[in-house]
């Protein structure tokens, strides 16, 4: 259906003027494409009461002052994971105004502020920043037949329990990445499943899948022996491993593995992800 056009008060003036001119209510309709019964409707009011402004219905009253709309909306930015009832209550209590979660959505709405998902990044500090840049420099030279000589291994960690992804924050388009929309988390909690993977340029090694906490002895006698050493013996010395720096992977048990097995490991820095 298309959407109804209002007539703006200029366009009433000249309709009206051309009538009182005497042209006929088909001429005007006709010359300024106006249905005849819109202008038949536009002369009628004009000859009760002289007037052909819109008139423009109040509708339901708004339950907010603009007042309290910009109380929700400073609220909201200085408390970003409130959800529309906590800030309906802070409303309550602060005006004595009641409103309902969804007028929240919609006063919120008006301004550009959306309940979002906070995006999860990795805390860096600065030392982090600066190693990974160095790293990237040293490596950014390098030929595919250095890089065909590298597994690249990495675990990932998934959890059975909630790691609050029901949590939305307030924020305006385009803001995804501002730090103020953005949650510093790399370890969570609870039962859970761990994955471990290797890829090398054309080929990859089978998924490790368990349960338990991965651990240093374990790392060694599953990962390394099934796995990595089949690689290094398969490649030869040119071969270099890269982990993931995680806790297991630097116990003495492993570099000593790693030593008896003549496996380089590529130095790789914190929190570094390709």
């Amino acid at each position: 259906m298309a959407q109804r056009k209002h007539l703006d008060d200029f366009l009433r003036g000249r309709i009206i003027g051309r009538l009182e001119c005497g042209r006929t209510q088909l001429e005007v309709s006709e010359e300024l494409g106006i249905a005849q019964s819109v202008i038949s409707r536009l002369w009628q009011r004009f000859q009760d009461d002289s007037n052909v402004s819109r008139c423009y219905s109040t509708g339901r009253p708004r339950v907010t002052t603009p007042n309290e709309d910009r109380y929700l909306a400073v609220t909201a930015k200085r408390n970003r994971r409130s959800t529309a009832s906590d800030l309906s209550r802070q409303l309550s209590s602060a005006t004595g105004t009641t409103v309902s979660g969804q007028t929240v959505y919609r006063r919120l709405g008006h301004i550009g502020l959306y309940a979002r998902r906070p995006v999860r990044c990795v805390p860096l500090t600065a030392t982090h920043c600066r190693l990974r840049l160095a790293w990237s420099r040293e490596h950014a030279l390098w030929t595919p037949q250095q890089w065909s000589c590298v597994m690249f291994s990495d675990e990932s960690r998934f959890s059975l329990q909630s790691d609050s992804r029901r949590t939305f924050i307030w924020r305006a388009p385009g803001t995804r990445y501002h730090q103020e929309n953005t949650i510093e988390r790399h370890r969570y909690g609870g039962a859970g499943w761990l994955v471990w993977g290797g890829i090398i340029l054309g080929s990859r090694t089978d998924l490790h899948v368990q349960s338990v906490t991965m651990t240093g002895h374990i790392y060694r006698d599953v990962i390394l022996e099934q796995h990595v050493r089949l690689f290094r013996g398969a490649m030869g010395a040119e071969f270099l491993f890269m982990d993931d720096n995680a806790r297991p992977h630097r116990a003495n048990i492993v570099d000593k593995c790693l030593q008896s097995e003549d496996i380089t490991r590529m130095e790789w820095p914190a929190y570094h992800r390709t």
